[in-house]
């Protein structure tokens, strides 16, 4: 019998799997430093992900990293920065691929 941890088995990771979350905004989201602060907030919590402006008036996102991060930049999206005022946030489960920093599109 081998003892566990000895390298019979694969290490295993304390951290959640990361996930993937996409997001159409709207409301009074574009002239309001939505995506800036999008940014930014991604940033302080280790997510990485885009963000960008739609033709129709509402903001498109995609954030990627460990569940509790992304759920606190979901929280923030929901209301935004001091200028906005989001009337509807919709939400898309995606499968993660591993997207690397953030960005403003």
């Amino acid at each position: 019998m081998i003892a566990p941890g000895t390298g019979s088995e694969p290490p295993r990771s304390s951290e959640p799997p990361p996930v993937r979350i996409h997001l159409f905004v709207e409301g009074r989201v574009q002239g309001v430093w939505f995506r800036g602060t999008a940014s930014e907030q991604a940033s302080q919590l280790g997510v990485s992900g885009w963000v960008r402006n739609l033709p129709d008036g509402r903001v498109e996102a995609v954030y990627e990293g460990p569940p509790a991060a992304v759920g606190e930049l979901v929280t923030w999206t929901q209301h935004g920065p001091d200028r906005a005022l989001v009337t509807k946030v919709e939400i898309h489960d995606e499968a993660p691929k591993g997207e690397r920093g953030f960005s403003v599109r």
